[in-house]
């Protein structure tokens, strides 16, 4: 069930409940933007829990640099293809580099669905340089172009 208080919805055709059911079954990645010296856009993947986002970055990922120094945060979450829908947003996010291990592993299974999978096998490896992050205090905004497709 979704906390209805996790996040603000600032705009969009979706209840709260959609919100939440969009973020956790998405299996595309996440867009994050970070900003700096130029804006950032990348691709991750991530999971939801109904009050944060998560995603795994290298520990020395320009990202992880940029979050460390200003935790602002953009987001979209929608496919390429129609029919066109989504949700987009802004956080904070806080690097936690202890939830690595298990976020990491939560996020191949969601993504791969094999741990032993050989991208896996690399990702599991490499734990001790992955950081976590969770991105809270969420505002949200939902479009849906179903109807018009």
């Amino acid at each position: 069930a979704c906390v209805m208080d996790s996040f603000d919805i600032r705009s969009g055709p979706w209840s709260a409940n959609q919100i939440d059911a969009h973020l956790r079954s998405a299996t595309i990645p996440i867009r994050l933007a970070s900003s700096g010296t130029f804006p950032l856009v990348q691709s991750l993947w991530f999971t939801f829990d109904g009050t944060a986002l998560w995603c795994a970055t290298p520990r020395d990922s320009v990202l992880s640099k940029r979050l460390s120094r200003a935790n602002g945060i953009g987001f979209e979450v929608a496919a390429d293809t129609p029919p066109y829908f989504g949700v987009r947003g802004t956080g904070r996010a806080q690097l936690l580099p202890a939830d690595a291990a298990t976020v990491l592993p939560q996020l191949i299974d969601k993504y791969l669905g094999d741990q032993t999978a050989p991208l896996a096998k690399w990702l599991l490896s490499r734990l001790d340089e992955e950081v976590a992050i969770r991105i809270d205090s969420l505002t949200l905004s939902s479009w849906d172009y179903s109807a018009r497709m």
